[in-house]
């Protein structure tokens, strides 16, 4: 069995923005759910995850034990164990790298020029904390240049679906007055947090200027996506991953 899932053509090695169709996953984790972690069946995941390698014709996607850290791991061969991580760079051609997410922000990059690819998890914390940074970094690291990079950030959270609190805005203007921008108000006066533009804000002051947002909710869109936040609003336990991955072809 193939699961669904989408290409950006800015990125012209082999990806897939994976989202809940496709899978064998029940209840809240219904259908497609890749996230060991997250309380599904383990069964199920593997099988799940399997269904992913197939499409993409890969033996092994490497996974991480996610922590919303600015942590990134230079790889070569796929662990013995998930590192917790929020970010992978490899120059190793056909190793898929991935991302575990549910309304934060999957990162996929690859160098053309220089044949090196990246994947970062960034959420709020670690977008705001330097994931998306240290994962060029990592890149340039082992010969990679920001601008050959081209990235594409995968269906997250929209600004239109993410009211945060007073507190939360604290964190981010705090550290940067000009941040005010990536905030708008309801008509409660509550603040909205702009995710996807804060990501891509943080790539292009890398010098990635090709970034681009695919444009997928995942709060918006239920039949498709995974979200941690609409399930929380649904009172549900529990909450399924989607997956993003990238191989070096």
């Amino acid at each position: 069995m193939t699961a669904p899932f989408k290409t950006h053509p800015n990125l012209t090695t082999h990806h897939g923005f994976f989202g809940r169709q496709g899978g064998i996953s029940e209840g809240p984790y219904q259908s497609l759910n890749t996230g060991l972690n997250s309380g599904d069946s383990q069964e199920k995941v593997r099988e799940n995850r399997n269904r992913v390698s197939k499409t993409l014709n890969v033996e092994t996607i490497v996974s991480l034990s996610q922590i919303h850290s600015d942590i990134v791991e230079i790889i070569e061969q796929p662990p013995s164990d998930p590192s917790k991580a929020d970010g992978l760079v490899t120059k190793t051609k056909h190793l898929a790298l991935s991302v575990l997410t549910a309304d934060c922000g999957p990162v996929l990059l690859h160098d053309t020029q220089n044949n090196i690819i990246g994947a970062c998890h960034a959420g709020w914390k670690g977008a705001l904390g330097g994931v998306i940074e240290n994962t060029i970094a990592a890149m340039c690291e082992i010969g990679a240049s920001p601008s050959s990079i081209n990235a594409i950030l995968g269906p997250c959270i929209s600004q239109k679906n993410y009211e945060v609190g007073h507190e939360f805005k604290s964190n981010f203007v705090e550290i940067d007055e000009t941040y005010e921008e990536f905030f708008e108000y309801n008509d409660k006066g509550s603040p909205h947090f702009d995710l996807p533009a804060f990501i891509l804000s943080r790539l292009r002051a890398c010098g990635v200027e090709g970034a681009t947002w695919t444009g997928d909710c995942t709060y918006a869109d239920e039949t498709e996506y995974f979200s941690y936040r609409r399930n929380t609003h649904k009172g549900l336990e529990g909450y399924g991953r989607n997956i993003s991955v990238i191989i070096l072809n």
